[in-house]
């Protein structure tokens, strides 16, 4: 008997039934399980971030005037503080090799240059507490990191990722970032340039600039946007509160932003921030990073600039999701649906509510 001819007498829909959604960036199905949300928790509860944090820390790495390691001594910076990574975990002149045995058995030399980048001299805020000004500079700061690296002949990506709160394995609570401009293309980004460019190949138009349409159309997953910039849970999402802040305009690097985009994506920023903090009352842990073209100095029309932000709470502040089992032997799987994600989102921020969301799971 052939299985595939024998679909389920009971007709389902996108909320209530499990099912695959196909993610085009990474061209790979996510499984959402609707139906599981009120299972009971008698797993792992963490215990919630911390809120407290000193305006200075004597014992803090990155706080201003303090000292790192090999006694360097940071400056009393007033504002945004750059640095090559005291313990990096790429070397600029690594020495060059190739070896393996067959093509089972490779392995390469890597070379890279790791940056850090403080956000601010005081040691107990946030991005999400950022006044305008100043996420505007932090915003400025990250583009002329990111352009000085991508200058660099054999550099062939700069990826610029913040890992916020120790449950992500920040190991500093300082407002701070990281910066890795590496000599080939990380795996993600790989993936996705390969999807930009089959679909740009097939239909001569740009991936995401058909996907953002298409949810400016439908107004489900929307959670903020500005004249410039929306921030979504993708329709893929994985993450329970996963986000996709996504240029309203097509452009390929954040070099290409006006004064004006730089401003709304720092305001973007911050607001995303200051609305996952609000979701659990928390200072909402994540990691988050943008995704731009290759620094390889060749034209990439079929490239559109986004960021991710993969948060991993998913019940409370103290209960978080785990990639594990099917997970991470099979398929990425969720239970709540990305539309009640974002109406989550919505209605801690005060958004307004953008579409038909399903309100009814947990």
């Amino acid at each position: 008997m052939n299985k595939a001819a024998n679909p389920s007498k009971n007709r389902g829909n996108i909320q209530n039934t499990p099912h695959l959604r196909f993610n085009p960036l990474e061209q790979e199905w996510v499984l959402v399980s609707p139906h599981r949300t009120q299972r009971p928790w008698l797993g792992k509860v963490e215990a919630a971030p911390s809120n407290g944090q000193p305006p200075y820390d004597p014992s803090c790495y990155l706080c201003p005037g303090n000292v790192r390691a090999g006694g360097v001594h940071n400056p009393n910076y007033k504002s945004i503080l750059a640095f090559d990574n005291d313990f990096p975990a790429l070397l600029p002149d690594a020495a060059d090799f190739a070896e393996g045995k067959g093509r089972l058995l490779m392995a390469r030399s890597e070379r890279g240059i790791c940056r850090v980048v403080c956000f601010s001299p005081r040691h107990d805020i946030t991005i999400s507490q950022m006044s305008g000004e100043e996420l505007e500079a932090v915003v400025g700061a990250l583009i002329a990191e990111s352009e000085s690296l991508s200058k660099i002949p054999w550099v062939r990506y700069v990826q610029i990722f913040e890992n916020r709160g120790d449950l992500m394995g920040a190991s500093n609570p300082h407002p701070h970032c990281q910066i890795w401009a590496t000599s080939t293309q990380p795996n993600l980004p790989a993936k996705e340039s390969n999807s930009f460019s089959e679909y740009w190949s097939a239909h001569s138009s740009c991936l995401l600039c058909e996907y953002l349409q298409a949810e400016l159309e439908l107004q489900e997953r929307i959670v903020w946007q500005n004249d410039a910039f929306v921030v979504l849970v993708p329709f893929w999402a994985v993450w329970p509160f996963e986000t996709l802040l996504l240029s309203k305009r097509h452009v390929a690097s954040l070099a290409e932003f006006s004064p004006q985009e730089r401003c709304l994506l720092g305001r973007i920023l911050g607001q995303t921030t200051s609305g996952y903090d609000k979701l659990f009352d928390v200072s909402f842990p994540y990691s988050m990073g943008f995704h731009q073209c290759p620094s390889d100095e060749e034209p990439h029309p079929e490239w559109h600039l986004h960021a991710h932000y993969y948060p991993p709470l998913l019940r409370s502040a103290t209960v978080r999701k785990f990639m594990v089992g099917f997970e991470l032997l099979g398929t990425p799987q969720r239970d709540f649906t990305p539309e009640y994600a974002a109406g989550r989102l919505r209605q801690v921020a005060g958004a307004p509510h953008g579409g038909p969301a399903s309100e009814t799971q947990p």
